[in-house]
């Protein structure tokens, strides 16, 4: 994994260090249970969360310049969320962010710089981003980004009780992205 940075951001590997800010707002029930995971418990659970992040090598810790601290994280997960979408180069993004820090523009920001990364270092053909139904702040970002809706499914929470819930799936292929950045470029 490389660093990646933005204004505000730097989006970096996670380090063993980070465990405080991680179970900062990892034990939020804020975070977890939108994400799909149940609030952390106590530090260890956020030491296991990073040793997972080290190993799959595909989730980012996103640092607030400013303060020097870990405030969420975003990941870039080998999925294919579309079963019969198996033959472009895709992955899916993923995000969460301390409570304490929403409202900022931070995640379009990581997600921005994600993006980019994606398609025009690592050639993703598209990128997957979905929310649960209920998550109505993840559909705000992920609709303000520009991803568009493709089409819910139901699925079973595994890491949460196996509760089902539904996911509603969003894409963006490189086209789309290239010409939203043509557009900006040119002030529409």
């Amino acid at each position: 994994m490389r660093i990646l940075e933005t204004g505000r951001l730097i989006l970096r590997p996670w380090d063993e260090e980070d465990y405080e800010d991680l179970y900062e707002y990892a034990r939020s029930e804020l975070v977890g249970p939108y994400a799909g995971w149940p609030p952390h418990e106590n530090e260890d659970d956020s030491r296991a969360v990073i040793r997972m992040f080290q190993s799959e090598e595909d989730v980012y810790a996103i640092v607030l310049k400013a303060e020097d601290k870990v405030v969420g994280s975003i990941g870039l997960h080998f999925r294919t969320p579309d079963a019969g979408n198996t033959s472009e180069n895709q992955r899916e993004i993923g995000f969460v962010l301390n409570p304490e820090y929403w409202g900022r523009g931070l995640i379009p920001e990581a997600v921005e710089r994600v993006l980019d990364y994606g398609f025009n270092e690592l050639g993703l053909d598209l990128i997957w981003c979905g929310h649960f139904d209920f998550n109505e702040k993840s559909k705000r970002v992920v609709e303000k980004i520009g991803f568009h809706f493709r089409f819910q499914k139901k699925t079973r929470l595994k890491h949460y009780n196996d509760q089902d819930v539904e996911v509603l799936l969003y894409s963006l292929t490189k086209e789309e992205y290239e010409e939203r950045q043509r557009k900006a470029r040119q002030g529409s």
